[in-house]
């Protein structure tokens, strides 16, 4: 989730209106928006006080954060690597959906909005293709197909559950992709970057499978996310920067986490012949789009935001309180709630889960708002 990480080679200037932090402000803030209508629809599905409900919520809560949130935010970077104003055109339709899934219209809009948005980030793709044949792009450009999948069956399909896989391979193959740009520096063989490439069509494949005959294709998908964090443990240059200090460090154990996170859903995958359900589903979906997505957000935030907005996020020490309490909370509701029943244990380790966010974010704000400074 780096926007230097494509097109590097052949950096393109965009117009200056597009330059100015304010403008692409503009792009982030209804992913700002959608962050926080998801985190309140959570402690609604919860059952905690939540400040505002509504009806809806509990529909849209996944797909608002997913596609609304973390779409918008990687759409975002690749304008910015491609550096031509119509690229804008997919965080403004992302941002848009997520907004009108909100919106007291029929849901139908939100939906096709967010569609549109995934078919616009994914013809972005086309010329980073053409301008560098890379393999970071080719496993993102699957990452954004299994985006188009999710929210074309959910015009048809509302239940999450069953597009779960889609969404799961959107996320993982992007930051899979970006991760290879900075695992070349230290991969020793030849055949470890053809290897994630197939593995990231296996992947890809088994998502469509778990449509099409779900009781294979689950297990496949599983599987095949096992193998795929298995390599990014081997050679994510992660392994070696965790022994250094500051940011290397910091961003290093967010990224090691994020794996961990990743490797257990998988192992719940794999272990499932259709859509899990009950304590697998919830540990599922909170490994992958918390301990692992949110994770990586946290790890990347002091490179992104600098990048896409071009205002500084200075490391501070202060960055691994929020880090930490993710993980502590995701410990208390998958192990406690989830895997032990303990209800009170689930629905805490949720609240926590909100603060941890909130709290990052709040920090984020804060340390990009304060005038220039140098790094921790």
């Amino acid at each position: 989730m780096n926007a230097r990480a494509i097109g590097a080679t052949s950096p393109r200037r965009h117009p200056s209106v597009l330059r100015k932090p304010a403008i692409r402000l503009l792009f982030l803030l209804p992913a700002g928006a959608a962050l926080l209508v998801g985190l309140d629809a959570g402690l609604q599905l919860l059952g905690a006080s939540a400040p505002v409900t509504l009806d809806r919520f509990p529909e849209i809560h996944g797909m608002l954060l997913v596609l609304g949130f973390v779409g918008t935010v990687i759409a975002l970077e690749r304008c910015v690597a491609l550096g031509k104003p119509a690229g804008y055109l997919s965080p403004a339709l992302l941002g848009v959906g997520g907004l009108l899934l909100v919106a007291p219209l029929p849901l139908w809009i939100g939906r096709a909005t967010l569609l549109a948005g995934t078919i616009a980030m994914t013809v972005v793709y086309i010329p980073l293709w053409k301008r560098q044949q890379d393999s970071v792009v080719l496993i993102q450009i699957l990452g954004s197909v299994a985006a188009i999948g999710a929210a074309a069956l959910w015009l048809r399909v509302p239940a999450i559950p069953v597009i779960l896989p889609f969404l799961i391979a959107f996320v993982v193959l992007t930051i899979a992709g970006e991760r290879l740009e900075l695992a070349r520096i230290g991969i020793g063989s030849p055949n470890a970057e053809p290897l994630l490439v197939a593995l990231s069509f296996v992947l890809l494949a088994a998502t469509v499978m778990t449509i099409l005959w779900p009781a294979a294709g689950y297990p496949l998908f599983g599987l095949g996310l096992l193998a795929l964090v298995a390599w990014l443990g081997r050679h994510d240059v992660a392994v070696k920067t965790i022994r250094s200090t500051g940011l290397p460090r910091y961003i290093a154990a967010c990224l090691l986490a994020g794996y961990g996170w990743l490797a257990i859903a998988a192992v719940v995958l794999s272990l499932h012949g259709g859509v899990p359900d009950g304590g697998a589903y919830d540990a599922t979906v909170h490994a992958v789009f918390l301990g692992f997505t949110i994770s990586m957000i946290m790890a990347h935030a002091p490179v992104i935001l600098p990048a896409v907005l071009r205002k500084p996020l200075p490391y501070t020490p202060a960055f691994w309180p929020p880090a930490g309490l993710l993980h502590l909370s995701l410990l208390i509701r998958l192990g406690l709630g989830d895997a032990a029943g303990v209800h009170d244990a689930w629905a805490s380790g949720g609240v926590l889960n909100v603060a941890a966010i909130l709290l990052f974010a709040a920090l984020a704000v804060r340390q990009g708002t304060r005038p220039s400074q140098v790094a921790a």
